[in-house]
């Protein structure tokens, strides 16, 4: 890296900063030999760590600090400024720990540090360990299990044939064919190997059966649990209509998916998406990157009204117009032909591929054949608890107590799958903590990120602050005169201060 680029990290901390410029709860971001890193001050103690969030790579010298931890202000990852440890999710991976020291009042980091182990939980945990579903809960499940220092057989099992991989990505960069295959992967079949997680991919699970402790694969072969995690996701809803199974209609869930709609966009010329959901108006803006001429149809007449109100979604509409995609709103797909899509009122939208994405819906079915309590979902007590003791269940299928909202919920979002995950791994192994934490997402629509923090299917009043046009705006959703829920565009900061004032209100409902 050339001095250009160090100057853009900013101060050269090896170098020194005037002590006075970094105050009691701040931080300030600059470099040591051209790596980013900051230093922060809580309750009168120096730290430093690395400043570039090992998710995707966010600044997070331009997040929050909470207590004794930094928030990344792209996609919420915690760590800690005492061990540099990922403490929640999405980041996996922690950042380095640098050596820090007040001198002639100056702040000077004079070099990478080791970081005091911290603790691991107490006991032995459960003799073996079998994971159903290879996602996102399931995947930062075996990876908490070894980080705690579990030691007993892991089982993780996974229908898809595919390692672990970043789901998101796979409607958002990965399609729009800016982000290389290789980024894919959470981790390398090494890593699993390293840590001694046993991966079975391309298996299902047949059956569990609860009073033997033990899961049936669907080639007849028995594995023996002491404690099961089912993170089994959801599965996209299929088209009820005519045409629906032709070669060339396409959902998107898997990895190959995601293949398939790319195989497609470099061959097709004209594509129509089915629903205006997230997933949908992700691939339309996606496909345009692609070249690809995109026409939405769906029933709503505002896009995405439901979760994000009437002002954002036509906000949402219009930017997806100015990129040239085609709106049928109002309209359901009556029938898919081979190379048309006909609507409700008789009209026909060309199309060489068709992607449906009108939602999905949990997949429960191990659950409630083994006598799980099933409601929209698999029913789980605040430690993710299963009406089966030793079964926890966590992700797109799990339905918890919100503390937040003081009401049974279930979300299909990657990052709450995540650190349902790691909470229900540390309970496992005894920790008996309550999942508290505030559900969050974001959305990527060509170069406008959403963000949503907290969990609103309903509210009585938005109140909008800043300017959505100019990208720069806040949208609160007040049920009950509370704030249940907020959204920005442009405003990372406030979405952290927002998730944080979400966090304080448990017990105050």
């Amino acid at each position: 890296m050339g001095t250009q680029d160090n100057k853009r990290l900013g101060a050269d901390l090896s170098q020194g900063i005037p002590a006075s410029s970094v105050s009691e709860g701040q931080m300030v971001g600059g470099q040591v030999d051209g790596k980013p890193v900051l230093v922060a001050k809580v309750g009168g103690k120096l730290f430093a760590i690395g400043a570039k969030c090992t998710h995707y790579g966010g600044p997070l010298a331009k997040g929050l600090l909470v207590d004794d931890t930094v928030r990344c202000p792209w996609h919420h990852a915690c760590f800690s400024l005492k061990t540099g440890e990922a403490l929640h999710a999405p980041a996996l991976n922690p950042v380095d720990c640098w050596t820090v020291t007040e001198r002639d009042g100056s702040v000077l980091v004079t070099g990478k540090a080791t970081p005091a182990p911290r603790p691991k939980l107490s006991g032995q945990g459960p003799g073996r360990i079998v994971i159903v579903g290879a996602g996102a809960a399931g995947n930062a499940a075996a990876e908490m299990l070894r980080r705690e220092g579990y030691s007993g057989p892991v089982l993780l099992i996974g229908a898809d044939s595919s390692v672990p991989y970043d789901r998101p990505n796979l409607s958002k960069d990965y399609l729009a064919g800016s982000a290389p295959e290789e980024w894919i992967p959470l981790r390398s079949r090494e890593f699993y190997a390293n840590h001694q997680i046993e991966l079975m991919l391309g298996r299902r699970v047949a059956s569990i059966d609860p009073k033997n402790r033990r899961v049936v694969l669907d080639s007849g072969e028995s594995r023996p649990y002491d404690a099961l995690l089912l993170a089994t996701g959801a599965d996209p809803v299929r088209l009820p209509i005519p045409g629906a199974d032709l070669p060339r209609v396409h959902l998107l869930r898997t990895l190959a998916d995601s293949r398939a709609i790319i195989t497609e966009a470099q061959k097709g010329r004209r594509a129509v998406v089915i629903g205006a959901s997230f997933i949908g108006l992700e691939v339309a803006a996606s496909l345009r990157a692609r070249g690809v001429e995109v026409a939405v149809a769906a029933p709503e007449s505002v896009p995405m009204e439901r979760t994000m109100g009437v002002e954002l979604g036509r906000f949402i509409r219009k930017l997806h117009e100015e990129h040239g995609v085609e709106f049928h709103l109002g309209q359901a797909a009556r029938s898919i032909e081979s190379s048309t899509v006909t609507l409700a009122d008789g009209r026909s939208l060309p199309a060489d591929f068709v992607v449906a994405g009108v939602g999905v819906r949990p997949t429960v079915s191990l659950a409630s054949a083994a006598g799980l309590a099933v409601d929209n979902g698999v029913q789980v007590n605040e430690w993710l608890q299963t009406s089966a003791p030793d079964i926890y269940a966590a992700g797109d299928i799990a339905r918890w107590p919100d503390p937040h909202s003081g009401e049974r919920i279930r979300v299909e979002h990657w990052v709450v799958a995540e650190r349902q995950g790691q909470t229900a791994a540390r309970n496992m192994l005894g920790a008996k903590e309550r999942f508290n934490a505030v559900p969050f997402f974001w959305s990527a629509h060509y170069d406008v990120t959403i963000s949503y923090v907290g969990h609103a299917t309903r509210w009585e009043e938005t109140r909008l602050s800043g300017s959505v046009e100019a990208l720069d705006c806040k949208v609160e959703y007040l049920r009950g005169g509370r704030v249940a829920a907020v959204a920005t565009i442009g405003r990372d900061r406030e979405s952290l201060e927002a998730e944080v004032a979400l966090e304080r209100t448990i017990g105050r409902q």
